[in-house]
């Protein structure tokens, strides 16, 4: 099973979502983590609203937020896109996902955020083979 890192500064909303997804989704073939390289005292509360509601996922209930020394050793890693320099974590494949911070707007905002990282979690799986 390849081990993936989902990475953003504060680990509290896109890299959660991520994580929550990509173990909802591709389970089968992906080991999900999250981390930043910060961490907030909670997940973004709409971001866990949110999911609860469109994928009965209680992302409270299995995840926190981690720094990146609180993860294993991955094979693939995956920025948010977030503008800052991104810390060196060894890995066979890396990629940046350049979305948006949807914190402190509308839920059509996270819905959206939400929809673009489960579309790439499936190009993911689709091409999962290539990263072995």
């Amino acid at each position: 099973m390849l081990k993936v890192a989902f990475i953003c500064v504060h680990n509290s909303c896109r890299s959660q979502i991520a994580e929550a997804l990509c173990n909802h989704l591709a389970g089968d073939i992906f080991e999900a983590y999250s981390a930043g390289t910060e961490t907030k005292p909670q997940i973004n509360q709409d971001a866990v609203r949110l999911m609860k509601q469109l994928y009965g996922i209680d992302m409270e209930k299995t995840q926190y937020s981690k720094l990146l020394s609180d993860i294993p050793p991955v094979d693939i890693v995956i920025t948010m896109g977030c503008n800052v320099e991104c810390p060196f974590l060894p890995c066979k494949y890396r990629e940046d996902w350049g979305l948006d911070d949807p914190t402190g707007k509308s839920d059509e905002e996270f819905i959206k955020t939400i929809s673009l990282i489960e579309q790439k979690i499936y190009e993911m799986k689709t091409k999962s083979s290539s990263f072995v």
